[in-house]
């Protein structure tokens, strides 16, 4: 349209995001009525046969697997799993052709790659049908070499310099341990540590890698945390009190995957539970969650990334990604690195599943959190100097935290311009203080679209077109800009 640089955001899947008809978004293809998620959990637990092998479970080598790959007849692998997901193909909020792309082959690489976050053995355990064969090769070993020329296909030795290291030292009172990144850590950089019962989970993301130390400590400590960085050279400080006055002889015992550098996306995603603290209503379907985490955990959030809920529902588990938002819009975003709770600004769908469990929980009321995912980057931002934001309905609120960094912590933005589209004046979320935030600094500018306006409303109206961005982003002479968009406003 304009060649302006676009990153998309939030999370794939994400009810944040919104579909180009302005309705949900919460699927990307129109189900038929009686196939929602929920409709699946109670059709998956009708005790109906949905493997076709009366109960049976198979090893299923790669010929048997690659048979099964029509509409009727669907396999697919995942993980090492086989699950015949024929039955599930209209229920699936993708699509059957998406669901096609791994028949009859190993879909793992595909489903991580929009739904690594699903617990699909929960929510496809009527359809397992058993687990891959495990093929036996014979490894021929090649002739001696009659020449001193090295071997053309030895991959290099990993660079383990490059790897992060640990260290710990202590007092009477306190033991540290110390995380020596070996790179400079980005101010979005996040380390999470997780201290329950004795056992110490601790993850540093960098970048797209994520480095981890997890330890059953040799003694009994507070639940209480502190976390310092060293931002510039690369280094991260846990410290945690004593309940005894005595010197250690080691740290503790090592955990699984303890001190292991793998890529972000090998790496489970661990969830703590937190504690609803309260609910703030923000307008007559949408609410602010605020979840307390636990005592002995630290997590900051980055801005532009997401966290999942997780909870059980008819005994399936139903994970959903969020992006958090401060406590309001006048909240300084520096702060919130000091903030032990998580807010969460989410629309109640009556006829969903998960957010109707959410509305339902009592103040008090446990839900399960995931650590930050999201490959939403601030890089691009360094030397814009104009940002435009797109976003409709709950699209806004990955946009709301965004809005005050690129006030607060970028000076080379001199406008920041956001384009909020919604159905109608009352479904306009935080527009008191989007109006405020744009009275009182000239660096922000707001302006809002209704699809369905009362006969008062003077404002933009219609949907998203081309000759609306258009006049929305113009680009003053000399100035580097840059759209963020709500995915599916294209």
């Amino acid at each position: 349209m304009l060649n302006i640089p676009t990153q998309s955001f939030p999370a794939p899947s994400s009810q944040q995001r919104i579909s180009p008809s302005g309705q949900s978004g919460r699927n990307k293809v129109a189900l038929k009525p009686g196939h929602s998620l929920m409709d699946w959990i109670r059709f998956s637990k009708s005790g109906k046969d949905l493997t076709g092998l009366r109960g049976r479970l198979i090893e299923v080598t790669q010929e048997e697997l690659q048979k099964h790959n029509t509409r009727d007849d669907c396999w697919t692998c995942i993980r090492g799993m086989v699950y015949n997901v024929t039955p599930y193909m209209d229920y699936h909020p993708g699509g059957e052709d998406e669901l096609m792309k791994a028949a009859g082959i190993d879909g793992t690489e595909l489903f991580d790659q929009v739904h690594r976050w699903v617990n699909y053995e929960s929510m496809l355990k009527e359809c397992l049908v058993g687990r891959m064969a495990t093929a036996i090769k014979t490894i021929i070993p090649p002739p001696p070499s009659t020449t001193l020329a090295p071997p053309i296909s030895v991959a290099p030795p990993p660079d383990r310099d490059a790897r992060p290291r640990y260290d710990w030292f202590q007092t009477d009172v306190s033991v540290h341990l110390v995380v020596y990144a070996k790179r400079k850590i980005p101010s979005t950089g996040c380390t999470i540590v997780d201290l329950e019962a004795g056992v110490l989970r601790l993850e540093v993301l960098l970048g797209k890698m994520s480095y981890m130390i997890h330890l059953r400590l040799a003694e009994e400590v507070e639940e209480n945390v502190a976390v310092h960085t060293a931002f510039s050279v690369g280094k991260i400080q846990v410290s945690i009190r004593k309940q005894a006055k005595r010197k250690w002889t080691s740290l503790g015992q090592p955990l699984e995957f303890h001190n292991t550098f793998l890529r972000k996306k090998d790496r489970a995603l661990y969830h703590r539970d937190c504690v609803l603290v309260s609910k703030t209503e923000v307008n007559h379907n949408t609410h602010v969650f605020r979840l307390q985490l636990p005592r002995g955990t630290v997590m900051h959030v980055p801005v532009g990334k997401h966290v999942y809920l997780k909870a059980l529902i008819q005994d399936t588990e139903v994970v959903r990604p969020y992006t958090p938002v401060d406590q309001n819009l006048a909240a300084a975003s520096n702060n919130s690195s000091q903030e032990s709770d998580l807010y969460l600004m989410i629309k109640v769908y009556p006829d969903g599943v998960f957010t109707p469990h959410l509305n339902s929980l009592h103040i008090g009321d446990h839900i399960s959190v995931s650590g930050p995912d999201g490959t939403f980057s601030l890089r691009p931002l360094r030397d814009v100097t104009y940002l435009y934001l797109l976003a409709a309905g709950t699209g806004f609120t990955p946009m709301a935290r965004l809005i005050r960094l690129a006030l607060q912590d970028i000076d080379t933005i001199r406008k920041t311009k956001l384009l909020f589209f919604n159905r109608r004046d009352e479904d306009i979320l935080w527009r008191c203080e989007l109006d405020e935030l744009a009275a009182n600094n000239e660096r922000f500018q707001v302006e809002y679209v209704l699809s369905e306006p009362c006969e008062s409303w003077t404002g933009r109206k219609g949907r998203v077109d081309e000759s609306m961005l258009k006049d929305f982003l113009d680009r003053p002479d000399g100035s580097k800009c840059y759209v963020v968009e709500a995915a599916g406003l294209q």
